[in-house]
């Protein structure tokens, strides 16, 4: 599930398929065009694959000298600040046994993204349910989903993405959603072997989920496509800084936290974004 706090390594939640969803025109810097490449193993479509954007951003850093400025592969374990209102940030190498070491700021700029700590979906019983659990944040290709009964809980992007690439391999995907109809059954447009649930009522030890209407059918892998927490266990502010379910606050426009600003700033927090409606 990807939630254990001990865990070695946090990969990325990238899937093999993913492409970007904006046009890469939209995405580069404005000094530095994401243009396409058709040379060697490059990707050269509108709406690229995330390895492309990966090649970009290297790209970018050797243009204009940014790498010799990055310490790779190194775990900032806590942030604090001192009485001298200077920041210390503890931090290691993730390669080798490297000693653990002490630095001090004058300003902090938190920008560790938001796909890395799982958030799973509550479901009544599932303890004891005997099948398999996985979050997106580890799901790569469909193969594994060969012939299984699977249920997705979602009905954001990486769901719409991975319930109709894992159909393909699938014999049943059932998709749980707050957002769907209480209807008994509707099979998605298009497909023959997926249905749209409103939500797990619990799942069951005989291994069967529970639905609305007495509904129940016997599944092999639950898969989270719930989305992500805040979650900095490394900066300590003395209760300042809170984290309240998506809420990362207080925050003068989701960037200063007022009674810190200008030493220490958010990069990055807010993940949606509404379009102001057409007159």
């Amino acid at each position: 599930m990807g939630v254990d706090p001990t865990r070695p390594v946090v990969h990325s939640s990238l899937y093999a398929s993913l492409r970007t969803n904006l046009p890469r025109e939209a995405m580069g810097f404005r000094e530095y065009p994401f243009a396409a490449k058709k040379t060697g193993q490059r990707d050269p479509r509108r709406f690229p694959g995330h390895w492309e954007v990966l090649e970009y951003l290297k790209d970018y850093a050797s243009e204009f000298g940014i790498t010799e400025l990055v310490r790779f592969e190194t775990e900032v374990s806590r942030v604090w600040r001192r009485e001298s209102g200077k920041w210390e940030v503890r931090s290691r190498k993730r390669s080798g046994e490297e000693e653990v070491v002490n630095e001090a700021f004058d300003a902090v700029v938190v920008c560790n993204g938001h796909y890395t700590e799982p958030r799973i979906a509550h479901i009544p019983g599932v303890d004891r349910w005997p099948g398999k659990q996985i979050h997106s944040h580890n799901y790569r290709v469909p193969e594994p989903f060969q012939n299984k009964i699977v249920v997705l809980i979602g009905s954001s992007a990486s769901a719409v993405d991975i319930s109709r690439e894992i159909a393909s391999v699938a014999n049943e995907v059932h998709i749980a959603s707050w957002s769907n109809s209480n209807e008994e059954s509707a099979t998605l447009p298009g497909y023959d072997n997926v249905w749209l649930r409103p939500m797990i009522e619990r799942a069951n030890e005989d291994g069967t989920i529970s639905f609305p209407h007495g509904f129940k059918i016997s599944a092999d892998i639950i898969l989270h496509c719930t989305g992500y927490k805040y979650h900095f266990p490394f900066l300590d502010t003395q209760g300042i800084v809170t984290v309240d379910d998506s809420r990362v606050g207080p925050l003068y426009k989701h960037v200063f936290p007022p009674s810190l600003a200008p030493w220490l700033s958010f990069v990055g927090l807010p993940w949606k974004i509404a379009p102001f409606p057409q007159c």
